[in-house]
Order: C-alpha cells, then sequence, then structure tokens
C-alpha cells in the first residue's frame, strides 16, 4: 500500500437508467455533459477525484466529449465475479472504485452519484469538515432516511464490507455498508445543510426526464 492519503471524491457513473432507456452519464443539460457541472463545483478542492464507470466504454465516451477542468481518474466496475456481468448497482461502483482507493493508501472517501449536477461547494466543505475525528459522515434527515449517495465513508473497511456483500449475492442496498462498529457522525439535513443550501439543491438527483427541466429551471434562477 502507498503512503496514506486522508481524503478522496468518488462519483458513482456507472448507474443505468429504465426510465431514460439510455446512459444518464450522456445527458447534457444547457449544452453542458452533467458531470461538468459536479466537476467544476469540486474543482475547487484539492481531493483527488475519482469516477466510477461501468465500462471502458463509457470512460472512452466520456473523454471524447468532456473537458474537465481538473484532472478525473476513472475506475471500472469489476466484473471478475460471473454473477456481476449484467449487474449495475451503485454498491458495484463503491466496490471496483474502493477497491482502487484502498490499493492506493486512501483512508476515507466522499462519495456522490453522477446525476447530482447541483452540489454545493459550501454543503460539500461542511461534509469534510465533520469528518475529522470520525470514520464516517451521512446526512440524516429527521424522518430518518439517509443520504447513503451524499456521505463520507472509511475505505478499507467500505471495501472489504462491499466485498462480502457482492461475494455473498447479498441485498445491494447501501445502507448494508453502514457498520455498527464505525464511530459515526449523523448530520441533520435540515438543521446543518439546509442552512448553507436552502433549497437543498445539492441532494436533487435526476431519475426521470421531468427532474432534467426541474434542474434547468434552478439553473435559471440561478442566473
Amino acid at each position: 500500500m502507498e503512503n496514506q492519503k486522508d481524503l478522496a471524491i468518488v462519483i458513482l457513473i456507472g448507474g443505468k437508467s429504465i426510465r431514460f432507456g439510455y446512459d444518464k452519464g450522456t445527458i447534457e443539460i444547457n449544452e453542458k455533459p452533467l458531470i461538468l457541472y459536479q466537476i467544476e463545483t469540486l474543482a475547487e478542492f484539492d481531493e483527488d477525484i475519482f469516477l466510477a464507470a461501468n465500462s471502458e466504454e463509457q470512460v472512452i465516451a466520456i473523454q471524447k466529449r468532456v473537458d474537465f477542468p481538473k484532472k478525473v481518474i476513472f475506475t471500472v466496475d469489476d466484473r471478475s465475479y460471473a454473477h456481476l456481468e449484467e449487474v449495475f448497482t451503485p454498491m458495484l461502483g463503491i466496490y471496483s472504485a474502493f477497491k482502487e482507493l484502498n490499493k492506493r493508501g486512501f483512508r476515507k472517501a466522499f462519495t456522490l452519484s453522477g446525476d447530482a449536477p447541483l452540489i454545493k461547494s459550501e454543503v460539500i466543505r461542511h461534509i469534510i469538515n465533520q469528518s475529522k475525528g470520525y470514520d464516517c459522515v451521512i446526512p440524516r434527515w429527521n424522518n430518518g432516511f439517509l443520504e447513503t449517495l451524499f456521505a463520507i465513508y472509511p475505505v478499507e473497511s467500505t471495501f472489504q464490507k462491499a466485498k462480502k456483500i457482492i461475494e455473498e449475492k447479498r441485498n445491494y442496498g447501501l445502507n448494508k455498508l453502514i457498520d455498527k462498529s464505525w464511530n459515526i457522525n449523523y448530520i441533520s439535513v435540515e438543521k446543518e445543510l439546509k442552512p448553507l443550501d436552502s433549497n437543498l439543491l445539492s441532494l436533487i438527483n435526476i431519475n426521470s426526464p421531468i427532474d432534467i427541466e426541474k434542474v434547468k429551471s434552478q439553473l435559471k434562477k440561478e442566473i
């Protein structure tokens, strides 16, 4: 293992959307690729950025279309287990990306969904600051719902947990990753994130075509 580094940023871009009928990574909003909105915000930070793709073909397609303002490192879903041949799940993206991060000596990883283009740097900075002294930081709503795709995880133990889940073909829900032995900082969405992002735009995910129109509307308000 290389010398340990504190934090990496991982963006999961490998999902496939039945509602869209095509790879969400190819979506453009106002003639700008979806992923570029996130990268432009995250470029403000010093941390290395990893994009977790589902295939080499997806990597090539993105590299052709996107001119990144900061160097990014791609990882590709590890489908060496036969039962993963047609699996597209965040769990596989995390397993594959964290496998690489573990080799590179990272302690923690801020993990985000690739379909949340309106993330705010103030929110990212707050979550990073709240990770000091903790293994894991997860935003939690008052109703108990966890934002598992907008959280910081410990690399080595998360990789080992994901590996076990993948091998056992268990439920791939990300809540299964959370280990009771971790020192977890559950931060309040309403009390801590909303004051920094009044409309909680950082948590808006594009899951259907109508969400694209919502994002376009928000972007017009910000111009």
